[in-house]
């Protein structure tokens, strides 16, 4: 007889087959990557050339920092493509009532993808009315986002994490109600691993997608989180990414960008 712990056909996550499907043109392999500008000296003008490239090659959306998600909006109306922003990052640390705030303002500019930094050192806390407040942290940020038809990846900042606080911090974030688990703001001591989306999908199995974040810099790296379960992955090689399944060479390719 089956363990009642062992999950359902409903519940496994066929890694094999989503990675196949990302794999089978460049087009459908964009449409996982998360085009992203997040350093803080962005530009106005790098801001416009993601966005360009984010519309050009159809990626699951252009992600950048709050103050330039109405440029990014603006640059993006009528393309298809959404515009992502982060909240409370990348330390998490902020107040809840801060998060709340800084979600309802850029929902009302357009934002689709909202990707929030847990509260890490509540977190690691590790008292239960510490992992409540965890959870009600993550719930604030996903009830005006799902009211306003937009998703929300929670980020666990997985490198700060031990095996069971990434459990925890999953486990937490599905039951507020995330549409995905993220790995890393790519600002901590280091970003996605194979072992962490692996980890990741165990716990979501199809609950949820799982994002690979931080230090995915090419199509080996993306090869590499498909294949452990990731769904989506965030990037800021992702038109190198793209052009190297494609077969472009990457110096004529930024040579025609004005790279």
């Amino acid at each position: 007889m089956m363990s009642t712990l062992s999950p359902t056909a409903s519940e496994i996550f066929d890694a094999k087959a989503f990675t196949a499907h990302a794999f089978s043109s460049p087009k459908n392999l964009a449409a996982v990557l998360d085009h992203t500008l997040l350093k803080p000296d962005a530009t106005r003008t790098q801001v416009l050339q993601i966005c360009h490239e984010a519309a050009d090659h159809g990626f699951a959306c252009a992600m950048v920092n709050p103050t330039w998600v109405q440029l990014a909006v603006e640059a993006l109306k009528g393309t298809g493509v959404p515009v992502g922003v982060v909240i409370g990052f990348p330390l998490g640390a902020t107040l809840s009532a801060s998060k709340r705030d800084e979600t309802a303002r850029v929902l009302k500019y357009g934002a689709h993808d909202v990707d929030m930094v847990l509260n890490i050192g509540l977190l690691k806390s590790a008292t239960t009315a510490d992992y409540e407040a965890v959870k009600q942290d993550i719930r604030g940020v996903v009830e005006l986002a799902h009211g306003a038809g937009a998703i929300v990846k929670v980020i666990l900042e997985t490198c700060l994490l031990t095996y069971e606080e990434k459990l925890r911090a999953s486990e937490l974030a599905l039951s507020a109600g995330a549409d995905f688990l993220k790995t890393s703001t790519g600002f901590s001591t280091g970003g996605a691993t194979v072992d962490d989306i692996a980890l990741l999908r165990s716990v979501a199995g199809n609950r949820a997608g799982v994002k690979a974040s931080g230090g995915v810099r090419s199509l080996a790296d993306a090869t590499a989180m498909l294949g452990a379960g990731a769904t989506r992955i965030g990037a800021s090689a992702s038109v190198k990414i793209v052009n190297e399944l494609a077969g472009v060479d990457q110096s004529a390719a930024a040579a025609a960008a004005g790279y």
